[in-house]
């Protein structure tokens, strides 16, 4: 597709609105359409043209960008649009599993449409910014084809013609995040049940995660092969150490349920006979679900 090529984006929340300007911005024709109309006033005051139903935005450009809560949305709005499907290239950036991004695909194409699955790992501020990125999944002609315009929004990394593997790769990093941002928070409710402030704690909680990199470079290669030898760390002594933070929650007064989460999983460990190994041998009972 050219420099200028003409593209759509349906939904316009923070992120759909952001990536309207961003194709604004670098001059190609946008054509946007959102439930809520009004969504699309500054877009509108800026050069885009706002569809009057979602087919009139469907029919205006090959290229058809979805950003929207999930995909549930994308059928709700698309069902009654279905006869301007056809020849377009569906672009769904939209955040779900894995299965809903396949099932996605086979629909697209039962309308004659072609389908590519984005996971945009940017938040609204990174969109326009080439440091940013997006995985995408789906055939790679047709990614190849709009990887120029796709690239006015966030750099791109294609992960293959699976369409559910740019979902997949974008679950996982969600996986880490939100578990990893999540026990900062309960860190900080510790720390503020002992007088301590989420200031106080920034410059360690940041030092904490700035020591993540070497330790999954550690021991990546040993989870790949199996290696869970117990000569740098040892389960056993991993359960002591969070059975020591759920009571120090405990005696906090704060919420325990997410390091008896953590608990549960060192348990299953030991029960199964790993407290020699390293703490790397839950990977085994996480995967087993028969284990649970």
């Amino acid at each position: 597709m050219g420099k200028h090529a003409a593209v759509t984006v349906i939904g316009l929340g923070p992120m759909g609105r952001a990536m309207g300007e961003a194709f604004l911005e670098r001059g190609h024709r946008v054509t946007v359409w959102n439930r809520t109309a009004s969504k699309a006033d500054d877009l509108v005051v800026k050069g885009a043209i706002l569809a009057g139903t979602a087919g009139e935005a469907v029919a205006a450009s090959e290229l058809v960008i979805l950003s929207l809560t999930d995909y549930d949305a994308m059928y709700a709005i698309l069902e009654p649009a279905t006869d301007a499907l056809s020849g377009r290239v569906l672009a769904n950036l939209s955040s779900d599993t894995p299965e809903k991004a396949r099932e996605a695909a086979k629909w697209a194409a039962g309308h004659g449409a072609q389908y590519l699955t984005g996971g945009v790992q940017a938040s609204p501020a990174g969109i326009g910014q080439s440091d940013s990125s997006t995985f995408y999944s789906g055939p790679k002609e047709v990614f190849e084809a709009h990887r120029e315009t796709l690239e006015v929004l966030t750099g791109t990394d294609y992960r293959g013609e699976d369409p559910g593997l740019a979902a997949l790769f974008y679950q996982i990093q969600m996986d880490m995040f939100w578990t990893s941002a999540l026990s900062w928070l309960h860190a900080l409710a510790l720390a503020e049940a002992n007088g301590i402030t989420a200031a106080e704690i920034l410059p360690y909680a940041s030092s904490t995660m700035a020591t993540m990199p070497d330790f999954l470079a550690y021991y990546t290669p040993r989870i790949d092969t199996g290696d869970h030898r117990g000569e740098v760390d040892r389960l056993a002594m991993g359960v002591a150490s969070v059975d020591h933070i759920v009571h120090t929650a405990k005696d906090s007064g704060v919420d325990t349920a997410l390091p008896a989460a953590v608990l549960k999983h060192f348990e299953r460990g030991m029960a199964a006979g790993r407290g020699d190994d390293s703490f790397t041998s839950l990977f085994e009972v996480i995967r087993n679900s028969a284990a649970h």
